[in-house]
């Protein structure tokens, strides 16, 4: 799989296992001027590998309350403007564009799945809560992963386990079967014990932990509009 372009709109990097972190070298605070949505800031990095002569995945990180400029629908709807404009700028693949989303991030990200799930190959969803249309979302099934700590500190798990549970209803209704349930969706519910192995003194705060995990990174970057790809 070719090294992923990644955005981080005006928060921290969720690393993911597919870039060593001294291979990340971003361009700090970028700012694209939406026709629609106004100023939107971002953090960019592409990889130095990257001419625009082969069409790259496009990974969109959406960071927590410290992100300062992304929060809440308007901005899920400039999350939406700034994926559609590094999609027409850039050669990327419109089967491998990914999506994270870290506490209010993580709502926002829902927002967005809410809106426009089907320019993602695939989501993950980070110690938050759900506030998004999850019909939406079920008509365009959109793989989704939930990841949270059991006791999170700030959101609990009751609001990620209520979406699994309301999306995977969905899906059944649908007449899908649960092996087609469970390659779309994923709740990951984390004991305390995880978060201890790690050091981390919260599991909110620890949540970022998650994007560390080959696991779960793998999971998304495998996932591929019309199939799933070895990344």
């Amino acid at each position: 799989m070719k090294a992923l372009i990644c955005f981080l709109l005006a928060g921290l990097l969720m690393l993911s296992g597919a870039l060593a972190e001294n291979e990340i070298m971003f361009q700090m605070d970028q700012v694209f001027m939406s026709d629609t949505e106004g100023t939107i800031h971002y953090n960019l990095y592409v990889p130095e590998s990257y001419d625009g002569t082969v069409p790259y995945a496009l990974y969109m990180a959406l960071p927590g309350w410290g992100g300062l400029y992304f929060q809440g629908v308007g901005s899920a709807r400039k999350t939406i403007a700034l994926t559609e404009c590094m999609i027409s700028t850039y050669a990327i693949d419109p089967a491998r564009v990914y999506i994270s989303g870290y506490s209010g991030g993580g709502e926002t990200l829902s927002l967005v799945l809410g809106l426009r799930p089907e320019l993602y190959a695939g989501a993950l969803h980070v110690s938050s809560q759900w506030d998004g249309d999850l019909n939406v979302l079920a008509a365009q099934e959109t793989p989704l992963y939930l990841a949270i700590g059991e006791d999170d500190d700030y959101y609990g798990s009751d609001s990620a386990k209520q979406a699994y549970a309301t999306l995977k209803a969905l899906y059944l209704q649908k007449g899908l079967t649960e092996e087609e349930i469970n390659r779309l969706l994923v709740l990951d519910v984390k004991d305390a014990a995880w978060f201890a192995e790690r050091n981390a003194r919260s599991q909110h705060g620890g949540g970022g932990l998650f994007a560390l995990e080959p696991e779960i990174m793998t999971w998304l970057f495998s996932q591929q509009k019309g199939g799933t790809i070895t990344p």
